[in-house]
């Protein structure tokens, strides 16, 4: 199924954060935060403003960014968990 977000909104999926074993715990899966990091699989066209102009969004497919723990809407697309939210819930881009 193909999912394309409508105007500011952006499609990511939460990238998994390396797990890290201290002094021998393993934390459950169900214990562990949800990770802040994420790629942009889709993005809108962009916001538009009061004149009828589209401002086009300052990220793109493939940009690694930062959001909060509980920022967007979750949804599950052919069975792999993406969140959905606006540009402006995005707090960063993470350049490597």
């Amino acid at each position: 199924m193909k999912v394309h977000p409508l105007y500011d909104r952006v499609l990511l999926k939460r990238l998994e954060e390396q797990e890290v074993k201290r002094g021998g715990i393993i934390i459950p899966d169900t214990a562990k935060e949800k990770p802040q990091e994420a790629e942009v699989i889709d993005a809108g066209k962009g916001r538009i403003n009061d004149e009828g102009k589209t401002i086009p969004l300052a990220v793109k497919k493939g940009d690694h960014v930062l959001i909060g723990k509980y920022s967007g809407t979750e949804v599950t697309i052919d069975g792999v968990e993406h969140v959905i939210v606006r540009e402006e819930e995005i707090l960063a881009v993470i350049e490597k």
